[in-house]
Formats: C-alpha cells, structure tokens, sequence
C-alpha cells in the first residue's frame, strides 16, 4: 500500500517530487512565450514529465514510484470531480443529445470494429483484442483493467493494451489541438469539446487536449468524456452477462463503478445551485489547476519509450487502426451528432 506505515514516507517524497515539477510546469506557463501561445501548465507538465522519464527517470529512488502512480490515479481522479467546479448543469445540458449520442456511437463502433478487426482479420486473441478496443474506445488504461477484472486475463495482455493507450492517446493529446490551430477542423469551440471528448483515450489526455485550445473547449470535452465513462458500467455489464452465457455459469464478477464520474456530476450540480461566491470558485479552481498539473506531470513521467518495447506488433497495429479510425470516423460521428440531433 502506498500510505502503509513502511512506505509513507517514500510516497511523500514522490507526491513533493511530482508536485516541485508542476510549479516549473506552472511557473513556465506565466512566461510571454506560452501565454502567447495559449499553452496550458499541464500540457507543459506532461512535456517535462516525459523528458524526466526519458532522461534521468532512471535515478528515482524505487521507494518514490508510488507517490508518482498516487499523482496519475488518486490525484487525477480529484482533479476531474473538483472540475465539476468549472462546469454547470446548463454546461451539460448545451453539449446535450449530441454529445451523448457521438459518445455512445463511438463506444460502441469502436467496440464492434476493434473485435473484428483483431479477432477476424488480425488473428488476435479474444482478450487481447478486446482489451485494446476497450482502452481506445472508453477511458483508456481505466477501461483495459476494468476489463480484466471481468475477462480475468493474463496480465501481459492488459500491459499490451494499456502501452497502446498511452501511445496512441498522448499523440492525439498533442495532435488535436496543433491541428485545431492549423484550421483543419472546420469546428467551433463547442463542437471541437465533443470531438475531444468522444475520441481521445484517457481522461488526463482529453484535459490536456481540450486545456491546449481553450477553457470553453476543455469544459465540453471532458463533460462529453465523461460520458463515455459512464458508459463503462453498461458496458462491463453486457461484457459480463455475454461470457456468463458462452461459459453457461453465471457470472459473479464485482461490478467496477466510476465514482470520479458520478461525483463530478454531482459537483457541477452542486456548482449549478450558486451557493458559494465567484472568490470561493476562483480559488478551487485554481488548486484544481495545480492537482491537473500534477497528475498530468506525473502521467509524463510514467511514458518512458522504453515501456513499448514489449508491445506485440499485431495489437499495436490494431490500436493504430482504431486510433485512425477515432480521427476519421471521430470527426463524422460528431459532425452528424452536432447537424441532426
């Protein structure tokens, strides 16, 4: 355990490490180059992040590992329930139908063309295939073991889809927004959120995405991702009672919940009854900033390249498939969404 009378210590220490690069990461932000720019503290502390982790990640003490992975699981999922604070129900109720429905279309498709893609054209395994479809298609590594508590796979299969995520999911992270800035999505702020949120992998990446472009497109983005979190729940139970019926038992795997996501809709309700003052808001916002920072800084330096060199070649090509198909198909799923509902 992290916070065992044994380890607490050495988990501060990598809580403090993680929190010394966020305000580097921070204190760059305020510079004239990256406020011209419009570059977020927490796309900065990724960058630093991955930098450390390929550079001098090697000298870490062993004992500081887990005050890192704290940052990346337990402070993130913080950071995503306090930007309820950022968010009202009207917020919500403006990304609306088109939101829900790009999110449930991408899931599911993404879901069904992962399967046979891997398992009929690539010859994967089921579980494998599955995994990586699951990671591209919900909430990334969140979903791979989520998935893995109820297929109960080797645990190398669950290390391979989740290497795809953090590949695939950190070149969309800063792919979206270079190509947004370019001109070559023909979106607004609002429709841009959907698209973010509906294809990038991971929470922390649709963040750093969204955060890269603007405060508007961050707040549709990650309300639309947390959609598709929710969609986890469905999903883990349809995955279940399917097996139960191939195994011809009954299935007695614990149903995983994404609590993040119910509480942070339950902050942005709290948010939308204006019980506290915009001082009060202002600075929970701003702590919320440093905790995303954090998270995000910690998220890179957990990517050494090193880590995929063990990924198989035919998971990896499909992670790449589903991630082209994020991009294109992604684009007119939103697109029709926005159009017609």
């Amino acid at each position: 355990m992290a916070f065992s009378k044994n380890n607490r210590f050495l988990t501060l220490k990598g809580i403090f490490f993680v929190a010394l690069l966020s305000s580097i990461a921070l204190a760059f932000s305020q510079l004239n180059f990256f406020k011209h720019l419009a570059i977020s503290p927490l796309v900065i502390g990724i960058v630093l992040g991955m930098v450390y982790a390929n550079s001098l990640r090697q000298y870490l003490p062993k004992g500081w590992e887990k005050g890192i992975q704290f940052c990346t699981k337990t402070l993130l999922r913080l950071g995503i329930i306090l930007y309820g604070f950022r968010i009202t129900f009207t917020q919500i109720a403006s990304v609306g139908i088109s939101g829900f429905a790009a999110s449930v279309l991408v899931v599911t498709l993404t879901l069904v063309l992962g399967y046979f893609i891997g398992v009929k054209v690539l010859k994967l395994d089921f579980e494998t295939a599955l995994l990586t479809s699951a990671g591209s298609a919900i909430c990334g590594a969140a979903a791979v073991l989520a998935m893995e508590g109820v297929l109960k796979n080797e645990a190398y299969k669950s290390a391979v889809a989740v290497g795809t995520v953090v590949l695939f999911g950190t070149v969309a992270m800063f792919l979206y927004p270079l190509v947004y800035q370019l001109g070559w999505v023909p979106f607004d702020l609002k429709t841009q959120g959907i698209y973010i949120g509906a294809t990038i992998h991971e929470v922390a990446q649709v963040v750093g995405a969204g955060s890269a472009i603007g405060d508007e497109v961050a707040s549709n983005a990650v309300i639309v991702k947390m959609i598709r979190v929710m969609l986890l729940v469905p999903v883990l139970l349809t995955l279940g009672l399917l097996l139960s019926k191939i195994s011809g038992a009954k299935s007695h795997q614990k149903m995983i919940i994404p609590w993040f996501a119910v509480f942070f809709i339950v902050v942005a309700g709290f948010n939308s009854l204006n019980l506290l003052s915009f001082e009060i808001i202002e600075h929970i916002n701003t702590i919320d900033t440093f905790i995303l920072t954090m998270a995000m800084s910690a998220l890179g330096m957990e990517t050494s390249l090193s880590k995929f060199k063990g990924v198989g070649g035919k998971a990896m090509l499909l992670a790449l498939i589903l991630f082209i198909w994020l991009i294109v198909g992604g684009f007119f799923i939103t697109k029709l969404c926005t159009l017609y509902m």
